[in-house]
């Protein structure tokens, strides 16, 4: 009865979202609003079809902000008709915000139109594209609320089509194409469907995976002690883990290191501070690799590659088992596909802010993707998955500073990101929303014991730095507040200046960055530590009495409170100003939802497999940890061995293979 409860107030909570989703940012869930009779869009499309727009002819430049900096573009005009649209320059993720925006901007050539969903997955960069646009329309002199209500009517609305498959697989994250692939390679006719309009999933914004004694690994004499590696797993989890499912995992991840490589997607090993860890292909390259996997595969095996296509629910016949999905085009077209097994691989609900709260607690940033607000996850609940204990396991991983986005609009990046370097520091103090500390700083050097220990907190903490702090950067760089190394953080967050990315080279305009962070209101500042907690929020008395205990340890080398190294004891000096960083913590992802036996198989409430239904990558991994992500390199690693696993599994029952 408990769970029940829970599964009706989490539909609740998700039908809530996708209206609010639907209305607001013109996602592709049409459908969770009212539809207009089709007179009334009849009606509409051809009111909106008499209004003439025009144009003063010629080559307009305009610019928007993007999700890693600007998107600056030329739209050039006929007297009549927007003739072409040119991205000259921006930072978006290559395979992901570039992709989008080339749909979007084929989208406003061919219906000219402003009135464009955005694509699911890459939100910020589809909007980057579509107010530049505007804004050149507005310079055209062209009328923009005309273009904006400018809408087509679906060309599919109201038509069913029927589809067959052996195997059906929904997400094309990392998980979702391996399983696509392994399930082809088993022979059986798949078809994969993927709400987005690029393949990849988050594997095209992470870094590196894992995968243990992998044939690259064994020839570069590198051997990791699985035995013990799973021994103190599942100790470091209290116990509350599948032992089974976490020894497949970690006993054939290296097999998929060669798997992938057979398949023309070739990580790179390197024996990351006595790790295996292998990076993924150049950014740019992800996403082709992997439709060049899925055409080799399971199109060349008569199976189908969906895009802009999402899963809506499961079909199950009389005895429970699931036998097909109901799913969405994106041109409104209804999809009836029929199949003998199912995978899911629909990347959680990280994304869905409610369930967030409600089963983790957590406010901070989802740095994972928009599209994944817990569909899968409903579906399968829907047919009576069990929804595990552990259900709020979130995969927080990463320090930000809130004020690296806007400082982009006024330094260039390595400027930028002065604040967010702080915060990966052991050197400086940091203390939570009242103004007392709360850890050992040495924690800010590991990803996972940094944003656990601050998440633990709050939706925020403080990094503390002072004039003498800031004056010593400015003329040393991050030697002269004694950093023992480069700040930690993901590859991704200073591709744009590597050259200037070390520990010597000297900080320049600091003070103009950082009262432009306060200016911006990501950040405060006080002459005196008495201001900058008033001006922060913070308890005077508590930070005024942190402040003081924490200048005593640096002197006398002994942190009574949290014992840091006296290494990392760096004072603060008693001369102003005082600037608050305000940094937040990224959740990459939530850890699972479902439960999994070691074939992949869903489970139902009283552990017994759900026939024909599978789950891969982040749906299933909740079963490897027991309430958060503390491995490294481990959810991209499980993504794709959980999903070649799972999918063969799934193929072998469909064709009737034992």
């Amino acid at each position: 009865m408990k769970r029940n409860g829970i599964l009706k107030k989490i539909m609740v909570v998700f039908l809530s979202l996708i209206m609010i989703l639907s209305v607001l940012s013109g996602c592709t869930d049409e459908d969770a609003i009212a539809p207009e009779t089709e007179t009334e869009t009849q009606t509409q499309v051809e009111t909106q079809t008499e209004t003439k727009i025009t144009y003063k002819p010629g080559t307009y430049t305009a610019e928007a902000d993007g999700r890693n900096s600007v998107v600056k573009v030329e739209v050039t005009f006929s007297d009549s008709k927007i003739e072409d649209i040119k991205i000259i320059s921006h930072s978006e993720t290559a395979g992901l915000g570039d992709t989008a925006m080339e749909k979007i901007k084929e989208l406003i050539l061919s219906d000219q139109t402003l009135a464009v969903d955005t694509i699911t997955g890459a939100t910020v960069s589809s909007n980057a594209i579509l107010l530049a646009v505007e804004d050149a329309v507005k310079q055209a002199g062209g009328n923009v609320d005309a273009l904006k209500q400018k809408v087509a009517k679906k060309e599919g609305e109201g038509k069913t089509e029927k589809l067959e498959a052996d195997v059906i697989v929904i997400g094309a994250g990392a998980s979702g194409v391996s399983a696509a692939v392994a399930a082809a390679d088993e022979g059986a006719k798949v078809i994969l469907i993927e709400k987005t309009g690029i393949i990849g999933g988050a594997s095209n914004l992470s870094w590196a995976g894992k995968f243990l004694n992998a044939s690259v690994a064994l020839e570069n004499q590198v051997v990791a002690n699985i035995e013990q590696i799973i021994d103190n797993w599942i100790e470091n989890n209290h116990y509350r883990v599948d032992a089974a499912v976490l020894r497949e995992y970690l006993t054939k991840s290296g097999e998929t290191y060669d798997w992938l490589k057979d398949r023309g997607y070739e990580t790179t090993f390197m024996n990351f501070f006595g790790e295996q860890m292998y990076l993924l292909p150049d950014y740019s390259v992800r996403e082709p690799l992997l439709r060049k996997m899925l055409a080799n595969s399971v199109e060349k095996n008569g199976g189908q590659v969906l895009t802009e296509t999402t899963g809506k629910k499961l079909i199950t016949d009389d005895s429970g088992s699931v036998i097909g999905v109901i799913a969405e085009k994106s041109d409104g077209t209804t999809l009836e596909i029929m199949g003998k097994s199912v995978v899911l691989a629909t990347g959680g609900y990280a994304a869905n802010k409610e369930m967030v709260k409600e089963f983790f607690g957590f406010e901070g940033v989802n740095g994972g993707l928009g599209q994944n607000i817990g569909e899968g996850l409903m579906m399968a609940w829907e047919v009576g998955a069990k929804v595990p204990d552990n259900i709020g396991g979130q995969m927080l991983h990463q320090t930000l500073a809130r004020a690296t986005q806007d400082l982009k609009k006024d330094f260039e990046p390595f400027k930028a990101s002065y604040p967010v370097m702080l915060t990966y520091l052991p050197t400086l103090m940091n203390v939570g929303p009242s103004g007392a500390r709360f850890r050992d700083e040495a924690y800010t050097l590991n990803a996972v014991a940094a944003a656990n220990t601050s998440a633990f907190h709050g939706p925020f903490h403080y990094v503390i730095v002072s004039k003498a702090q800031l004056d010593a950067l400015e003329k040393e760089g991050m030697n002269g507040v004694k950093a023992p190394r480069l700040p930690g953080m993901p590859p991704e967050f200073y591709f744009d200046f590597t050259d200037k990315f070390t520990l010597d080279n000297p900080w320049e305009d600091v003070y103009k960055v950082f009262d432009k962070m306060v200016e911006n209101g990501h950040g405060f500042k006080g002459d005196t530590i008495e201001e900058l907690a008033k001006n922060a929020g913070m308890d005077v008395e508590v930070f005024v009495e942190t402040f003081n205990n924490y200048e005593e340890a640096c002197r006398t080398g002994k942190d009574l409170e949290f014992g840091k190294d006296p290494e990392y004891l760096i004072p603060m000096g008693d001369e102003g100003p005082y600037y608050a960083i305000i940094a937040e913590i990224n959740n990459l992802g939530s850890v699972g939802g479902l439960l999994v036996n070691k074939k992949f198989q869903v489970l139902d409430n009283d552990r017994v497999p759900i026939k024909g239904l599978y789950a891969v990558g982040v749906e299933a991994l909740g079963v490897l940890f027991n309430d958060t992500y503390v491995g490294n390199g481990d959810g991209i690693g499980f993504a794709f061995t959980s999903g070649r696993l799972g999918g063969m599994q799934a193929g072998k029952y469909a064709l009737g293979k034992k």
